[in-house]
This record gives C-alpha cells, structure tokens and sequence, in this order.
C-alpha cells in the first residue's frame, strides 16, 4: 500500500473515531496520563481469554467467576466461581483466595495456578484439587514440568526440585558469583528463563553461570541510616564476561551432566531446545563477537557434541532468537527463524541439518511463528506484510506453499489457535478501535464477535491524530511517523512541539494499533498546546535486517539524520512554530535526545535526556557490543557516539534524569556527563531518583512525568 493511501485511510478511520466525541469536554489529568492506560481508560476485554484444553470451548474470567464460552452455539455459562475454590482450599492450610488467580489449562479438565507459595491443580469435574506441590519462601524462578507437575525453583544462587514433595538440591554452590538455573546473558538472544524441562520430565537442562571474574560494580542504597553497598557484577564492553555452561539433571538418575559446549568460555548459549524423543539438545551456539552462531546437537546423556547442523555468519551481528520448533506430524523436521535473506524468516530443516525449504519469503519480517495443526498440512505465522505498521495473521500450506491471508481488518493482531486446530481468537486494535475481539474459523471467517470495545475516552479530549511516513536521506526508504495536534487546534496559529524519541534496535514506536501506538503524556501534553511527533528512525523494528543493523558501529549517526528529516517535515508545516522545538527520550531514547541536542543546539530549544547511555564503553558487553564491536575494536565508533566529546556545544535547557540504582545504564553514564559540563563550565540541570533502577515505576512515575512535563511548559 503507498504511504499516501496509509495516510488517507487511517486519517478516515480516526475522523470516524473522533466524530463521536467532538463535543467532549473533559481534559486529562497527569494521573489518568500515567497511570489511567491500564486501569480506569483500559479498552474493556475479556481476562484471561484462553482456550479449555483440546475442547472448542474458550474461558475467561469476570467478577470473581470463570466463564466458558462455546465456539458452536452463543452459550456463556458459569464454570467456576473464586468460593468454589476457596470451599476446595478447606482441608488444606492455605491462604483464602480474595482474588481469582491467574490460571492455565492443562487439559479439558484441569486447570493450574502458582498461588501462596503453592502449586495448585484443580478438577473441574470433581471440584477437587487433584495436585498441590508447596515450595518454600524465598523461592524463585518456579517452572512447572506439565507432564509430571514437578517443580524447578532457586533460591539464592542454587538449584532445587521438588517431586511429589521430595525435595531435591541439584546444586550446592556457596560462592555467590555461580548461579545455576537462572536467566543468563542479561536475558539477550530471546533468553527469558533458566531451567529447561525435557518434554517427559526425565531431564531437567539448566544454565551454569559463573560471573567471578566479572568485575564488581558498586550500587549504593540509601534508605538506611548507614548507605549500603550493593554490587551487580556489570561486565562491560570489551572487558571479562560471564562464563556460562549447560547441565543435564537425570531425574532418575540423580546425576548430572555438563553438555561440551567447549571453548572459548565467553561464548552465549541460547535457543535452548529438547528433541521430542529427549534423546539430545539443541543449542545455539554463538561467539563473543556475535557474528557466527553454529546449531549444535548433543547427546543428553553424554554430554557430547553429536552433530553442527548448520552455521550462519554475517559482517554485522547474527542474533538467533528462537529455539528451533519441531513439526507435531513429524519429530524428524524442526522449523528455524531467521533472518539471513535480509527479513525474519522459517525455514524447514531435519534433523541431519539439510534444508528441507524456505517455508516463508518476500519483503517482510514474520513476527511470530504460530505452529502448525495436527496434520502438519498448516502453518500458521503472524508478520509485518503488507504494511510494516501493522501484524496481520497468515496460513501456509505446507503442500502446495499457498499463502492465505486470514485476518483483514487493519491494526495489529494478537491470534490464539485452538488445540483441535479448528478455531482461532482473534484481537486487536487499530488507530480509531480499541479493542476487537472475534472468533474465527482457520478460514479466516468471522463466527462471532466477542467484544467490540467503545472508546474509553469518548468524553475527553484529545488531538487528532495521523500516521504517515517521510523519505530518509537516501530518498527511498520510509520512515514511519506519528502526529499529534493540540486539542482544539488551530491552523493558523504557531504550535510548539515535542518529539518523543526512542530510535534503537528492537523497538516499533509507530504502529497501526490503538491510538497510533502514542502515549498518553503526548496527549496530555496536546492539552497544554504541544504538537506531539515520534519517528522511528533506521534501527528501529520491522522494515528486515539491513533498516535495522545499518547503524552497526556508527550508534546514532544514521538515526540522527533520520529524526533530522523528521524535524524537516515539521519545519514544513505553517502551524509548526521552529523555535520551539523540544525533545524526551528514555535509555536509548536518552541517548539519542543528548545525541541530537549537542548536535542540533539551535533546532532543540529544550531536552530531556532519561537514564541516558552518555558513553558506550560504559555499557554491558551482550548489546554493547552486538552494535558497536568492543572499544578496541572500534575505537573511531565509540568516540563518534561518546556525548562528552560534544559538550561544548550545548546551548539552552537540558535535563537528565536517572534513577541512582540503575542496572542497566548504570549512573556512572549521567555523573560523568555532569562531571565534564562542569570542567567546560557548561550548565545542566539533572534529576535524580533515588533507589530507583532503569526506569521509575508506580506512583513516583507520576511525580517524574510531573517534572518531564513542568520542564517543557516552563522553558518550551
């Protein structure tokens, strides 16, 4: 679709969504901004929409009660209520339930939850709990094996399992630097847990970190009377790593087993799967320097390497996010992300490592792998096509490689597939509806509505908003904006703006989903007179591989010229006033607001940097250097990207907030900045939170938005 059609379209859809609220008259408050989204302005939907098992039946929770509805016939009956549980919990010394816990089919008839330091089974049919494993204080990191309801947890730094109410101490480790069965890698590479059950609940596979050698980096807390020293070991760019291996618990056994991943010890294990036969585990195995990744097979008794499958090399960065996924009709066959033709892609390989097909292709990046039904006959997968603002659902005949588009309304799409593989659960949302839920056939075809929500801000107002897109410096490639206006807004006055700015890999600011994806500070601030604009400049989310890793070694060069276009475009507007031009960013958004205001002091009148990235070589070694090589590697790029170097450019009103127990841009990033406006006498202000890590959450969010905003009326 042209970028012009885009516009007109989603312009239409949000006069349609406005119409009915052009005589509103409320006005936001900063509380309903920052914390009204998720509570008293939540798009009404359905909690805890699942599916019931293998059956065509779909549940969800409302008032204290389950509900199950019936895909066949319109029939929404009461399943279960939160008494009935609590009638249940009687005999058992547990807490009473107040709330209806968060819940997990199992089959038809069982339902699971972790509740009280409890892990809870419960019948439907008998009203009965067939299962309740308890597990101590303290314990984290709790995976539920669901063929045998074992239980995975740590406590501290070590490794436990309980069966059947057996406890088990896989690991003994007294130094605090070895963990085992936690995240690794700073929870790079797709990385979100650290145990890993085999499908039969033989095996329990589990990292071994050991982060002795990386050096200590000092946090202090201050909310006793005596300051306390809390060091996180933070290994930075080009400085000693983490050293991380893979076991093997044999649960029968009570042995354990080191699978060889060999040398060098600073390599990243990730995409960790099981065969379906646990007879071996697949691992990709990625180098230091992040540009050679080998799938290796290995034997799950043994330890020992069996097989490298295949290898993927690429000039910038190669980053495997997913584990391999085998066919269900076919445990020989095993379908791989990945993005080596320039856009995420499957591929479908066996298990000897031969590629068996490129299963999707084209100009657009799939988001999601859905899976295949029964048969293996479909796949289903949910991508960026055709426009990379929005996710629509597809099929994929895996006979005659037909692909069928399934879902036709415009946004972004969120879809469930039901176990049968008969029906699907379709939400989502688009710049003008807030919520749409349907029920679908694997057609694609509409059976029934769920829930059509009404706009939760009808009787407020808000200004216009537009989605559109501006050429980048090479003339050719779109860069996909958002346009606020003031409320009330008046063409032939002169506006001030504020670009809310992210601009770093692995994010998407500007989407075709409720509101445009905005924020709703950016319309709090329209209220006040501002023009809210956001860009998602080149390094950014969903236009493939080469848009977003083209900043390799250059941080911020390319996204600079690229927000500068965005600041051309808003220069060309006549309600724009370009003197009054401000700029907000968050972490790399941070960086990228300091970046761009010492570059550009005559264009950003006013800024405000948060938890900003001021110098790379500061920086954690797993992202820092995916994107930047090692400082010395590539000394020229992290001077280029280093912020002190341009301090005396500044001119104006700068403000840098950070929160004093950040882990992930630690505060040494923000004090040298200070540290070197003071040596070039240069004036900042800055902003600290006290025990608060990289981002201020909760109530205090509100004062921080408070400040955000007072600086840019007072100074804008």
């Amino acid at each position: 679709m042209c970028n012009k059609m885009r516009k007109i379209q989603l312009f239409v859809l949000l006069i349609l969504g406005v119409c009915n609220v052009s005589f509103a008259q409320n006005i936001l408050t900063l509380e309903d901004a920052i914390l009204g989204s998720r509570t008293k302005f939540a798009p009404k939907s359905l909690n805890q929409l699942q599916w019931q098992g293998e059956m065509n039946k779909f549940t969800f929770v409302k008032n204290s009660t389950l509900f199950q509805g019936n895909v066949e016939n319109d029939s929404i009956v009461s399943l279960l209520h939160i008494s009935d549980l609590n009638i249940a919990l009687i005999n058992y010394d547990s807490i009473t339930l107040k709330r209806f816990p968060k819940i997990l089919w199992k089959n038809s008839e069982q339902l699971e939850y972790v509740e009280n330091n409890n892990l809870f089974i419960y019948n439907i049919s008998t009203g009965l709990f067939d299962v309740i494993i308890n597990y101590p204080e303290g314990a984290d990191n709790i995976d539920v094996c669901e063929a045998n309801n074992m239980l995975a947890y740590t406590i501290g730094n070590n490794l436990f399992i309980n069966i059947n109410g057996e406890l088990i101490k896989v690991t003994d480790e007294d130094n605090p630097g070895i963990i085992s069965g936690q995240t690794v890698h700073r929870n790079e590479f797709g990385i979100t847990g650290g145990t890993f059950w085999s499908p039969e609940g033989k095996f329990l596979a589990y990292y071994r970190k050991d982060e002795t050698m990386v050096a200590d980096y000092p946090l202090v807390d201050i909310s006793g009377r005596i300051a306390i020293l809390e060091n996180i070991k933070y290994p930075m760019a080009g400085m000693k790593s983490e050293e991380v291996t893979l076991w093997i618990y044999n649960i029968e056994k009570g042995t354990k087993t080191m699978i060889q991943t060999g040398e060098p010890k600073e390599q990243y294990l990730t995409n960790i799967a099981w065969s379906p036969d646990e007879k071996y585990i697949y691992i990709a195995v990625l180098n230091r320097g992040q540009d050679h990744m080998k799938l290796n097979q290995y034997d799950a008794n043994s330890g020992d390497l069996v097989n490298t499958l295949f290898e993927e090399t690429n000039s910038r960065y190669v980053e495997p996010l997913h584990a391999i996924e085998f066919m269900k009709n076919d445990e020989k066959k095993f379908i791989w992300q990945s993005n080596r033709d320039g856009y995420n892609h499957l591929y479908l390989y066996d298990t000897n490592g031969k590629l068996l097909n490129q299963l999707t292709q084209g100009e657009f990046d799939v988001t999601e792998n859905m899976g295949t039904d029964k048969e293996g006959k479909f796949l289903y997968f949910i991508s960026t096509q055709p426009d990379p603002i929005e996710r629509q659902l597809y099929k994929l005949d895996l006979e005659t490689h037909e692909v069928i588009r399934l879902t036709i309304n415009k946004g972004i799409h969120n879809a469930v597939i039901s176990q049968t593989g008969e029906y699907i659960i379709d939400t989502y949302s688009n710049i003008s509806e807030p919520r749409i839920i349907n029920l679908l056939s694997v057609e694609g075809n509409v059976i029934r509505n769920l829930i059509t929500a009404d706009n939760p801000y009808q009787n407020y107002k808000l200004g216009e908003i537009t989605l559109s897109s501006v050429k980048c410096s090479d003339g050719k490639t779109d860069l996909d904006y958002r346009l606020i206006r003031p409320v009330d807004f008046d063409p032939s006055n002169k506006y001030p703006v504020i670009i809310y700015v992210y601009g770093g890999p692995h994010s998407q600011l500007v989407t075709n989903r409720w509101l445009g994806g905005s924020r709703m500070w950016q319309h709090y601030m329209a209220q006040k007179g501002f023009i809210g604009f956001t860009m998602d400049n080149r390094g950014t989310l969903g236009h493939g591989f080469d848009f977003e890793s083209c900043i390799h070694r250059q941080l911020g060069k390319l996204e600079m010229e690229d927000q500068m276009k965005g600041v051309e475009f808003l220069k060309s507007l006549p309600y724009v006033d370009t003197s009054r031009i401000g700029i907000h960013g968050w972490s790399y958004g941070g960086f990228m607001t300091v970046y761009l205001k010492l570059h550009y002091p005559e264009i950003f009148k006013v800024a405000v940097a948060g938890g900003p990235v001021i110098d790379w070589k500061y920086y954690e070694v797993m992202y820092g250097e995916r994107y930047m090589d090692t400082p010395q590697e590539n000394p020229d790029g992290y001077e280029q990207a280093n912020m002190k170097n341009y301090v005396d450019n500044l001119k104006g009103e700068l403000l840098i907030i950070q929160g004093t127990m950040d882990p992930v841009v630690v505060w040494q990033n923000s004090l040298t900045f200070v540290q070197e406006c003071v040596d070039r006498k240069k004036q900042i202000d800055y902003f600290i939170y006290p025990g608060h890590p990289h981002n201020v959450r909760g109530v205090d969010r509100v004062h921080l938005m408070r400040k955000v905003s007072e600086y840019f009326i007072d100074n804008l």
